[in-house]
């Protein structure tokens, strides 16, 4: 494993302005090189194989960090591009940010590999399947899950983190999407259970949730069950549980045990007010997308809705109304709601749904 701890991004100034500007063709940026592989490498060993993938830590994680009580894992967008929300967060807020350490994992298509004439044992996957638990295409089928896992089971080791008493997983748009699957499939619950670290899902402005069952909020305001027939593919995975599951799911899987499960976890949602264009890029505009709601914004409150309907008296779960943030990872993370949900800091001004 190669770190780089504690140093600033290459080129962070570039990022910054890249991630502040408009976002209209990420589609297509998508498809492109990233322009920076972020240094350090994390080494993952499973059953199907070994590979590696590019990530920055802030400490040196192979040493003992006796000082650290909170560690920040956040993942990126899907251009994979928006690598330095961590220095940012660092440099906006210090007193908040102190004693904590955070891993930024950078998962890579073939094209990002090529472009920079990465090692073979580089971990490489489609467009889409980091996001949502699939295998990587090469050097070995290791789902994008195990990753974190992987992460997971090395912030749990007591002998380098003694006082780590907080993680939290955080994702803005297709982050976000890979954060809630997550929090569904993933199994650093079960690593932690006895560790005494509190673990908390932090899911922001994704396009797209992941339904239970084959329901939707309709027109008239109730929650009624969709027919396939009328909209193909609404209810597979990433966006239910019908078909199509990764094997990172070990199918066949318990919908209804899954979901007692997420009720149970500590997940919250930042909703930004100005990501509400329902045009906007990558939001889809299929009916199995549309079907959860027109914008980014409507589809989170429908989604708490949802989970109200299924489970009245027993969601912990928060949805935080993000006031003038729009489709921005940086401008979410470092809002007022933002540091209080990641840091703990006092935000009495942010309006939580139940």
């Amino acid at each position: 494993m190669r770190l780089i701890a504690g140093r600033m991004l290459p080129g962070l100034s570039m990022l910054l302005a890249l991630s502040l500007a408009a976002r209209a063709a990420e589609v297509d940026e998508v498809k492109t090189p990233v322009p920076l592989v972020l240094a350090a490498r994390l080494t993952v060993h499973t059953a199907a194989g070994t590979g590696e993938v590019p990530l920055q830590v802030s400490e040196d994680w192979r040493q003992p960090q006796p000082q650290v009580t909170r560690a920040i894992i956040i993942v990126h967008g899907w251009p994979r591009r928006d690598v330095g929300a961590a220095d940012y967060l660092r440099q906006h807020a210090p007193v908040a940010t102190r004693n904590t350490i955070f891993i930024t994992p950078q998962f890579l298509i073939d094209a990002d590999v090529t472009a920079h004439h990465l090692a073979p044992a580089t971990l490489r996957w489609d467009l889409l399947g980091w996001r949502q638990a699939d295998a990587a295409l090469a050097p070995a089928p290791i789902s994008s899950f195990e990753v974190m896992d992987s992460i997971f089971q090395r912030l749990g080791d007591r002998a380098l983190f003694p006082h780590l008493s907080t993680i939290v997983l955080a994702g803005h748009s297709s982050g976000a999407q890979f954060v809630q699957r997550y929090a569904v499939l993933g199994h650093a619950q079960q690593a932690l259970a006895n560790d005494a670290i509190h673990l908390r899902y932090v899911v922001a402005n994704p396009a797209t949730y992941l339904y239970f069952n084959d329901q939707r909020l309709q027109q008239s305001g109730q929650f009624t069950a969709v027919d396939e027939q009328q909209c193909h593919g609404f209810n597979d995975w990433n966006l239910g549980l019908a078909d199509k599951l990764p094997s990172y799911a070990s199918p066949p899987v318990n919908a209804g045990a899954l979901l007692q499960a997420y009720l149970t976890r500590d997940v919250v949602y930042l909703l930004g007010t100005a990501d509400n264009d329902p045009q906007a890029d990558a939001l889809g505009q299929s009916c199995r997308y549309k079907i959860q709601g027109t914008t980014r914004y409507t589809r989170g409150l429908a989604y708490a809705a949802y989970l109200k309907q299924l489970a009245p008296t027993q969601v912990q779960h928060r949805f935080v109304a993000v006031p003038g943030i729009a489709h921005h990872s940086y401008a979410m993370y470092a809002s007022t709601c933002g540091l209080s949900v990641l840091f703990g800091t006092p935000a009495p001004t942010c309006q939580i749904k139940p």
